[in-house]
């Protein structure tokens, strides 16, 4: 099994299905100042507006009492389909992915992807101060799913 210095990147990517139209599901996961009512990770945002490709926003986000801001662009703004934010500090993208379903609701993904690598420096923080990169990425991949369901909760509530 390799170290976490040399851990391959895994993409991540969670899925759900809400019964809402894609213009609705769109209206919350394009707005990232509301990211902080449903990602267990995201203490607050500030976003310039309007948003759209080449918007920077600022996160602050929080693991029990550890708190650290990243700052992100959007990259992709495709309404009613994806949304996308490259984070700046580790070169991850983060998206929603939205697919109308033939009832009438919406399939929500959300992926982690890293093309161009996970930065040496992020890396070098998750070892030391987040219990490695194998820990850290199972917190990731539980948190999205939270983040979905929370979304599906409250378009469905």
């Amino acid at each position: 099994m390799p170290s976490d210095a040399t851990a391959p990147v895994t993409d991540l990517e969670a899925s759900i299905e809400v019964a809402a139209p894609p213009a609705a599901v769109w209206s919350l996961v394009s707005d990232p100042a509301r990211a902080r009512e449903w990602s267990p990770q995201v203490l607050r945002t500030v976003v310039r507006r309007p948003v759209g490709v080449g918007t920077r926003f600022l996160n602050l986000n929080h693991r029990g009492p550890l708190v650290w801001p990243t700052t992100a662009k959007v990259v992709a703004y495709e309404p009613h389909v994806r949304f996308a934010f490259r984070v700046i500090e580790n070169r991850t993208i983060w998206s929603f992915t939205l697919e109308p379903t033939a009832d009438g609701g919406t399939r929500l993904t959300n992926r982690r992807e890293a093309p161009d690598g996970i930065s040496g420096v992020s890396l070098a923080l998750t070892r030391v101060a987040l219990g490695g990169v194998d820990t850290f990425t199972e917190e990731l991949r539980a948190g999205m799913q939270e983040t979905l369901r929370r979304i599906k909760a409250e378009l469905e509530g």
